[in-house]
C-alpha cells in the first residue's frame, strides 16, 4: 500500500476550508487540468457522509472513472471518503482540519493500493505516486486561493 500524507496551511477559517474540501463544484475547479467532473451521485454542493460519488477525469490520457462514497465525517474536523469502484485496488482519503494560530492546518492521508502485481508496483514507484502527490498538491493550492481571496458567498 501506498501512502502519501501532506499538509496545507491555509488563512483562513476551520470551517471555509473543510467545506471547501467537501464542495463539489470547488473540486472540480481544482481538479481541472484532469477535466474531472462529477457524473454520478452527488453532482453538486457539499458532500455528506453518505454520499457516492462517480468522477470521470483524464488520467495518463485515458479517461476513467472512479466511485467513492464518504464513509465518515465530523465537521468541521475530518471526513474520509473510499473508493467503491475504480482503477486503484483499494484506495482511502482522510482529510483533516485544525486550527492554529489562526490559520487552517489541512492534512491529506491518502492511502492506495495498484492492480497487476509486480508491473503496478514498478509503475507506482516510477511514476504513479509522484503523479499523485503532483495531482494532490495542486487541488490542495486551488482550494487554498480559493479560501484565502475569494468571498465566502461565491462559493457553493
Amino acid at each position: 500500500m501506498t501512502e502519501i500524507k501532506l499538509q496545507t496551511e491555509i488563512s483562513a477559517d476551520i470551517e471555509r476550508c473543510f467545506d471547501l474540501a467537501r464542495d463539489v463544484d470547488a473540486h472540480k475547479l481544482s481538479t481541472s487540468k484532469t477535466k474531472e467532473i462529477a457524473v454520478a451521485g452527488r453532482t453538486s454542493g457539499l458532500c455528506e457522509k453518505g454520499d457516492k460519488i462517480t468522477w470521470e477525469a483524464v488520467h495518463f490520457g485515458i479517461k476513467q472513472r472512479l466511485s467513492v462514497e464518504i464513509v465518515e465525517m465530523q465537521r468541521p474536523i475530518f471526513f474520509e471518503d473510499k473508493m467503491t469502484k475504480g482503477a486503484f485496488k483499494s484506495m482511502n482519503h482522510k482529510h483533516n482540519f485544525k486550527e492554529a494560530n489562526g490559520k487552517t492546518i489541512m492534512s491529506d492521508h491518502f492511502q492506495y493500493e495498484v492492480p497487476f502485481g509486480l508491473i503496478g508496483s514498478f509503475f507506482d514507484k516510477l511514476i504513479l505516486r509522484n503523479y499523485m502527490i503532483k495531482f494532490l498538491k495542486t487541488r490542495n493550492q486551488v482550494l487554498k486561493s480559493i479560501a484565502e481571496k475569494e468571498p465566502a458567498s461565491n462559493i457553493a
